[in-house]
């Protein structure tokens, strides 16, 4: 039996009953398909970085994603970028700058693999993968066909998509990303990242000058991947952003009068989470035994020595998540998979 933990960036989870690696698409197709006839439990791992494995680890097949290779082609000012899922997302990303396609600058620096992006709607500092993605090729498991999907029928909404509400029925195979052929970013969209950068929002910069600064911003966060940082031992942000209705937001706002938010559409209201778990009496490395709040982010759970469980890893988010409940009446929901467990 292989164990999971050193696939995962939390460096925790039990054994894997089989584990296979798929080096092409086909074959990743063909073993997911094969267990399935054979009604056998399977877990699509891809680099683990969004990722929480039960103790008791996953009595199935575990099977690894390697499949490799890009291929470019234009289409009128754009560039079609269409990406194996099993790609390094963020030596992509140093790709796309390096060659002058702008559209996925400010997600420099996100672990993981290109696989995930759709099924999470990765994104960071105001951009994130809907607004590129083109089409993603999938393996439906319920058709048991290979379908590409356009954007518009991929469901995509903040940090979740069609593939996240229903991870048991497809398979990410490859996806193709637009970008704009310019050395300049998008429109630089958030204003922490504005602020580093010295411009105004909306202002646009060199790709290379807007990389550099979300890497900076990540790395003071503990949120690019560091051996010698033990604070990036973790699944990234553990708890999305709440995203509250008017009403919602008016009760919110009797229990803490001139708490930050940001307005939606739809009467929407998101109120960042970092902020409630601090004022909830969680600050930065508040730790439950061998597991912690990280030092540098209030919203990354970490296990920064490899000594915690994942059983003292939920138990602290549970703390976390009750505490903010209590105080604020606002339920905070995970980001990552939970494979085999539960908050």
């Amino acid at each position: 039996m292989e164990m999971l933990a050193p696939y995962t960036t939390l460096g925790l989870g039990g054994p894997a009953l089989d584990f296979v690696q798929a080096d092409t698409a086909e074959r990743l197709v063909s073993l997911v398909a094969e267990a399935d006839r054979a009604a056998r439990p399977t877990l699509v791992l891809g680099g683990g970085s969004n990722l929480v494995v039960s103790d008791a680890g996953f009595d199935g097949l575990v099977v690894r994603v390697e499949t490799k290779g890009v291929r470019v082609s234009r289409d009128g000012e754009q560039v079609l970028v269409t990406v194996e899922a099993g790609e390094d997302w963020d030596p992509l990303v140093a790709r796309t700058v390096a060659e002058g396609w702008s559209g996925v600058e400010c997600m420099a620096g996100i672990p993981g693999l290109v696989g995930s992006t759709p099924i999470q709607n990765v994104g960071a500092y105001g951009q994130e993968i809907a607004q590129t993605v083109r089409c993603v090729r999938a393996y439906d498991r319920r058709t048991q066909q290979v379908e590409d999907l356009e954007a518009r029928q991929c469901g995509f909404a903040y940090r979740t998509s069609m593939f996240k509400r229903d991870l048991s029925r497809y398979v990410v195979l490859s996806v193709t990303y637009a970008l704009e052929l310019t050395d300049m970013s998008g429109p630089v969209a958030y204003q922490e990242l504005a602020t580093r950068l010295g411009v105004e929002p909306g202002a646009r910069v060199p790709l290379a000058r807007a990389r550099e600064a979300v890497l900076e911003l990540r790395r003071g966060k503990g949120m690019v991947l560091d051996p010698g940082d033990p604070d990036t031992r973790s699944a990234g942000s553990f708890f999305t952003n709440p995203v509250l209705t008017a009403e919602q937001a008016a009760e919110l706002a009797a229990r803490a009068p001139g708490h930050p938010s940001w307005e939606l559409p739809g009467g929407l209201v998101k109120v960042p989470a970092a902020w409630l778990i601090e004022q909830a009496g969680f600050p930065k490395g508040y730790a439950r035994g061998p597991v912690r709040i990280s030092t540098k982010h209030t919203l990354a759970l970490t296990n920064p020595d490899g000594a915690g469980t994942t059983g003292d890893l939920l138990a602290l988010a549970r703390e976390v998540r009750d505490g903010v409940r209590e105080k604020f009446g606002v339920t905070l929901v995970n980001e990552p998979v939970l494979v085999g467990c539960e908050i």
